[in-house]
């Protein structure tokens, strides 16, 4: 497994990372994480992210990686986050914030971890952390500061979800690494326009969450698109159809397509996957493995990408392929 620097902090970060989420009761039962999570480590990935918010999927791989130090990938690199514990979760409670950091490290079974990022900073009708909005401030960035003279914690970051908000958080300089998500993939670039440039401004680690845009990326969804579901643009459609035209064309499958997109951008420190079992993570690894993609190929991706270069105001925002649409705007 081939191995990025992870911006300012130095680390040497497995190109593919490991996503907690689905390694929780959210993707499978513990065997099947547990063998998820060794297969990793087993292929050379030295990178793990999770959070509180991720189901119990801090107390999975603290069971799971317990005695874990170093392995194939050289030493295992550990984030997780502060966000949604304990409930009612109330982000500006400073004792509550380090309760919660001391219960990540416990169920992790860890005495630090090397990265805190504070998890959804840039929506505020999610989690109102800043006491001041301009300056991003509040009681988060004390208990960051108290975490590292502890020795709790080595790096910080942020872990978002927005294009052009989390870039102004960015550039305030108090952050190492940026986990952003839904904004970079084959189809959804808008962090080509703030995120990406911030953090190379900034010196900052970039990770790159849901390459497979929440599944929209992971298989094909041809008799859906030809029949022009009511959420799905015109246009989109048409992108789609235009995708799968190259994938057929260059005989790739569409999952590692996105994969290896991703990962041909060299400012992308890491790729976070949510592989769910062992076979998941070795078709991803393989994928990985074969290295970037060639110079026309990802011409014509960005070209195709340019036939929507934004989200169309009524797309959802996670596309609700193989579900009900319940109307504009909605998840599901």
């Amino acid at each position: 497994m081939n191995t990025r620097v992870l911006g300012r902090t130095g680390l040497e970060v497995s190109e593919l990372a490991l996503g907690g989420l689905f390694v929780s009761s959210v993707g499978s039962e513990y065997e099947g994480a547990k063998q998820a999570i060794d297969r990793a480590l087993e292929l050379g990935i030295n990178y793990i992210d999770t959070a509180p918010g991720y189901a119990n999927s801090e107390e999975v791989l603290g069971r799971a990686l317990e005695g874990a130090g170093t392995h194939a990938g050289g030493p295992l690199v550990l984030s997780t986050k502060l966000g949604g514990r304990p409930q009612p979760f109330d982000p500006r409670d400073r004792d509550a914030l380090l309760r919660s950091v001391e219960t990540s490290l416990e169920l992790l079974k860890r005495d630090a971890v090397d990265i805190l990022m504070i998890h959804e900073p840039d929506r505020p009708g999610q989690y109102d952390w800043w006491t001041d909005a301009e300056a991003y401030d509040g009681p988060v960035m004390e208990v960051l500061s108290t975490l590292k003279k502890q020795g709790l914690i080595k790096w910080t970051g942020l872990g978002g979800t927005t294009a052009y908000q989390l870039a102004r958080i960015m550039e305030t300089g108090k952050f190492d690494v940026v986990l952003t998500a839904f904004n970079y993939s084959l189809l959804w670039r808008e962090a080509e326009h703030e995120i990406l440039p911030v953090a190379r401004e900034q010196e900052m680690g970039v990770v790159i969450g849901s390459p497979l845009q929440q599944g929209a990326l992971a298989r094909r969804y041809d008799e859906e698109i030809a029949a022009k579901p009511l959420w799905l643009s015109e246009p989109r459609c048409r992108q789609y159809e235009t995708l799968y035209r190259l994938v057929d064309e260059i005989g790739m499958p569409l999952p590692e397509l996105a994969l290896r997109f991703v990962l041909s951008n060299p400012e992308v420190s890491c790729v976070l996957t949510g592989a769910r079992s062992a076979a998941e993570v070795e078709a991803n690894v393989a994928a990985a493995e074969r290295g970037p993609l060639p110079a026309d190929v990802l011409a014509r991706l960005d070209e195709i990408a340019a036939m929507v270069p934004f989200r169309p105001t009524h797309e959802p925002f996670f596309p609700p392929f193989g579900r009900d649409w319940k109307g504009p705007g909605a998840a599901s």
